[in-house]
């Protein structure tokens, strides 16, 4: 082979060694659930790029993705209590980075959204929420806890960033602190089977009266009836024979006692 057809033979394969470079510089590929920014000799284009393939300038430009699926971080946060107890609190906070966020959290915040943006605000909002309650109330009222600290954090993100939720994982107090509020709560309990105790015996005390005073005011108008109709004694007696003729057997001296027997019928 000639020189001059080595050299055509080099020359080419530069040609084609370029093309090919050029040619994936040329080109991105945003993967799903991202969105791109791109960023052309530093500037940052106002739009963002959807997810798939696509064509940029080459070498001058870059395409930085953004994540925009929901994520979940955990945070650990210590705050003091309205009566001054220092509370440890584990935290789950689930996000996402909304699409229209996505230039402007890269060109306005350097870092990681999650470290730049929420993770400081959820502590804070945490921290505003804990100074308003006293440490046994937040072990109480987690569900309330949770809420308020969601709605503090929203309003300090803005629409920035979606806050989907918070959630209490744990809440760690000081071993004296855990110790006098169980005690506390077991005394709560025994007070309040106490006040149980003493009402059930109250209701049956009054049941008592209330069907003494039933009997006692039956029996004076059964009383009151027979004063007033004696032949009702008769009407009862009527009422309760079984349809047997008694046998009186007498004493034969005066005053003896009579004695009232049943007679049997006979069988048929």
């Amino acid at each position: 082979m000639s020189q001059r057809a080595l050299a055509q033979l080099i020359g080419l394969g530069i040609i084609l060694f370029v093309l090919v470079i050029g040619g994936s510089q040329a080109t991105y590929v945003v993967d799903p659930g991202h969105r791109g920014v791109l960023v052309t000799l530093g500037k940052v284009s106002e739009e963002f790029l959807p997810e798939g393939f696509g064509f940029k300038p080459p070498f001058i430009s870059r395409v930085q993705q953004i994540q925009i699926r929901q994520q979940t971080r955990p945070l650990n946060t210590d705050a003091y209590s309205a009566d001054l107890q220092q509370i440890t609190i584990q935290l789950r906070v689930l996000y996402r980075i909304p699409q229209d966020s996505v230039v402007r959290i890269f060109r306005d915040y350097a870092g990681e959204p999650f470290e730049a943006l929420i993770s400081p605000r959820v502590n804070e909002a945490l921290k505003e929420v804990v100074a308003t309650r006293s440490a046994e109330s937040m072990v109480q009222n987690r569900e309330d806890v949770k809420n308020r600290t969601l709605e503090a954090a929203r309003l300090k993100v803005t629409e920035l960033i979606e806050i989907v939720d918070v959630n209490i994982l744990d809440i760690a107090l000081s071993p004296e602190l855990e110790a006098a509020i169980e005690a506390k709560m077991v005394q709560e309990q025994e007070a309040a089977k106490a006040r149980f105790v003493q009402q059930r015996t109250e209701i049956e005390a009054q049941t008592a009266i209330i069907r003494a005073r039933g009997e006692a005011e039956s029996i004076e108008i059964r009383g009151r009836a027979l004063q007033e109709n004696p032949t009702l004694i008769q009407l009862q007696i009527v009422e309760k024979w079984d349809g047997r003729s008694p046998l009186v057997i007498g004493g034969g001296a005066e005053g003896g006692a009579n004695v009232l027997l049943p007679i049997q019928q006979p069988a048929r």
